[in-house]
């Protein structure tokens, strides 16, 4: 679950320092790129530094879009390196304060599992699991890690398979089944000298490593636009012009509800929303050249979003806020209540 921070001929250290410039200078991108520092400074075995960047988010006095990810994500660094009282302390505030977000969940319960707790890591992967999945039939991908993390525990402890792992094995795509890929008794083949046995712990690597690739080459999600009320006040103060686009902030919420609604009938996979405020988008425009009045901007501006990792999936979760700010949300919703006129 960290980022995507590939350690094959990367200078970890200087990769750090450049994206907490690149932080200095978009700070509405902040706590994204500083994440990915912090990744780049454990991978570098600089964890204190790694944790320092973790204390500057979470004392940060701009709100935090992922604060429990950013305490889960300390927690896990912090046990690495001996501070595994503290760790604890901050792995059970986040099982207690019960994210809607699924990257909290399983980090927490993999830092357990990575040191021999499993009754703790099966216990977490199945509180995330019962929070964000209970009569969810068709799991978000990015709930799917829980499951899979939670199939994979139980395996190690020798129970017997319940529903939710059942299900986990739908969802796996792999030619490789679950069971197979977590069974305890792998272990035992890499030190064989049989080639049958090496040969099939050959193609089980590959499998994983398949699935692993495939999950981090999954594409952004395709974004739609939205401004919030003072945002897209003062975006028309400044940019009279733009009226034409945004004839209200109520027909701006509708527009779209209707079209992501209409993207989602036409089978369009991996949604969200990006949300955009009057600064960003004058520094975008600026670095493209060009004015905030052109229209053609927009979408630009909404996919740049979306590949910084700014969008919120869409459809919601089920429990979380909708975009709009009108209250939490189910799969199956009716159009929300920010879109009603």
């Amino acid at each position: 679950m960290r980022p995507d921070t590939p350690a094959d001929n990367v200078d970890h250290t200087a990769e750090a320092a450049r994206l907490e410039r690149t932080a200095g200078l978009y700070p509405e991108d902040a706590e994204h790129l500083l994440l990915q520092a912090a990744a780049h400074l454990e991978l570098a075995g600089d964890r204190p530094g790694a944790s320092a960047l973790y204390d500057r988010l979470l004392s940060s006095s701009t709100p935090l879009e992922r604060p429990h990810l950013v305490r889960a994500l300390k927690a896990s660094n912090l046990w690495e390196y001996g501070h595994e009282a503290e760790a604890r302390a901050i792995i059970d505030g986040v099982r207690a304060a019960s994210p809607r977000d699924p990257a909290p969940w399983v980090i927490v319960a993999e830092a357990l599992e990575s040191h021999d707790e499993l009754e703790a890591a099966q216990e977490t992967f199945t509180e995330g699991a019962t929070l964000l999945l209970t009569d969810v039939t068709d799991p978000p991908y990015a709930t799917r890690p829980i499951l899979f993390g939670r199939h994979r525990v139980r395996r190690m402890l020798g129970v017997a398979h319940d529903d939710w792992d059942a299900l986990a094995d739908t969802l796996h795509s792999s030619p490789v089944s679950l069971d197979e890929l977590h069974d305890p008794k792998r272990v035992w083949s890499l030190g064989s000298e049989n080639p049958e046995e090496l040969q099939a712990e050959i193609s089980r690597l590959r499998a994983e490593l398949g699935a692993h690739r495939e999950a981090l080459s999954r594409p952004f999600p395709v974004a739609v636009l939205h401004w919030p009320a003072d945002e897209l006040a003062e975006l028309l103060a400044a940019y009279p012009s733009l009226a034409t686009e945004y004839p209200s902030h109520e027909e701006h919420l509708a527009t779209i509800e209707e079209s992501l609604r209409e993207l989602s009938a036409s089978g369009t996979p991996n949604l969200g929303i990006v949300t955009g405020t009057v600064p960003s988008y004058e520094a975008f425009s600026a670095s493209e050249a060009s004015s905030p009045s052109d229209t053609t901007l927009l979408p630009q501006y909404a996919t740049t979003l979306a590949a910084r990792g700014r969008a919120m999936a869409w459809p919601p979760q089920r429990g979380v806020v909708c975009w709009c700010g009108s209250g939490p949300r189910g799969w199956d919703a009716e159009p929300c209540a920010g879109t009603r006129t």
